[in-house]
């Protein structure tokens, strides 16, 4: 089945992400046009040894497409998603535009697929540190109920997108030869450095990826009910999020019950022993698609409870990736 796509946004970290999964899992296309912004135009990317130059968005330009991914921030979303789906594409959209729409499906697909089963014309991929949570927890809440998760994320800088990688690399050169830097993308310089705050402050102190990871949980698990308390981190690594969550559990479970569960669980890789000091770590887990999990224990604070880390690849499942995957069970 041949499809045309379009990818919105296709110069950013996520958006090159995109392109190599397509390619790499070889999604059936016949055609790909590229959509940047008016500072872009000219450039151009490879796929599938064709050259392919980007484009401006503008009045009809997804006529003719099938899929749209777009990875340009909310502002864009709101204002083409609607154009691409009037024009008949499926709109498959990475911003936090209409995550929590009550009509739009946040899919996680190893998870809640089902809820492409009707078909629907707007998809909603979820923040990048509530996929890799849910892909962490999700086996468990479906044995055994989870009532409240405690995370702590440690967020790469590409989570806030390519020029924030780079400032990290700017920053740490300038650090290192003992010169000053001043911070344009991020909001303090992050070289050897942790910014306790992503997205904004909210009235009640949290901010706004901490939210997302509570009402995204909730919509993509289908549990209203569930606690999700998160202080996210930007740390000073290229690439993967991690977290350490703790669970307190409906019904108790062991850790060799949890390391059963997790190990057979879609798209999640065990890395869990202690005597051989092997856990998660993101040098390792770059670039690669699996979410990994490890150093799992019974909590001291939930009785009955658990406590484990996760680490995966932000650009990969936490975000292109998972995109792609969207695609894929739509087809």
């Amino acid at each position: 089945m041949s499809r045309r796509l379009g990818i919105v946004g296709a110069t950013g970290a996520v958006g090159k992400e995109l392109l190599g999964i397509l390619e790499e899992r070889e999604f059936p296309c016949e055609e790909v046009r590229l959509y940047a912004s008016a500072a872009s135009l000219g450039k151009t990317a490879v796929f599938r040894g064709q050259e392919l130059k980007m484009q401006e968005l503008g009045p009809n330009c997804f006529a003719g497409l099938d899929t749209a991914f777009f990875s340009a921030g909310g502002e864009l979303s709101r204002e083409y998603v609607p154009q691409a789906v009037e024009q008949g594409a499926v709109a498959i959209d990475n911003s936090s535009a209409f995550r929590l729409d009550p009509e739009v499906p946040l899919v996680v697909p190893e998870w809640n697929a089902e809820t492409l089963a009707a078909q629907p014309r707007i998809v909603a991929n979820p923040n990048c540190s509530t996929i890799i949570m849910v892909m962490a927890i999700a086996a468990l809440h479906r044995e055994l109920g989870i009532r409240r998760v405690n995370a702590v994320t440690y967020q790469a800088a590409s989570g806030a997108g390519q020029r924030a990688l780079e400032e990290l690399r700017a920053a740490s050169r300038a650090a290192l030869a003992g010169e000053a830097f001043e911070a344009k993308v991020l909001s303090h310089d992050i070289a050897f450095n942790l910014l306790a705050r992503i997205d904004r402050f909210g009235a009640d102190g949290y901010t706004g990826e901490e939210d997302k990871m509570l009402n995204e949980t909730r919509k993509i698990l289908a549990s209203p009910e569930m606690q999700v308390e998160a202080t996210c981190v930007r740390v000073p690594v290229e690439r993967c999020h991690s977290m350490s969550l703790s669970l307190d559990l409906s019904s108790p479970c062991s850790v060799p019950r949890a390391r059963e569960l997790l190990s057979s669980a879609p798209g999640l890789l065990l890395q869990d022993s202690p005597e051989d000091d092997l856990y998660p770590q993101p040098a390792d887990r770059a670039g690669t698609d699996a979410v990994a999990v490890g150093r799992i224990r019974e909590s001291r604070c939930y009785p009955g409870g658990l406590v484990l880390w996760a680490v995966g690849d932000q650009l990969r499942k936490g975000a292109a990736l998972n995109a792609v995957q969207i695609a894929e069970e739509l087809l």
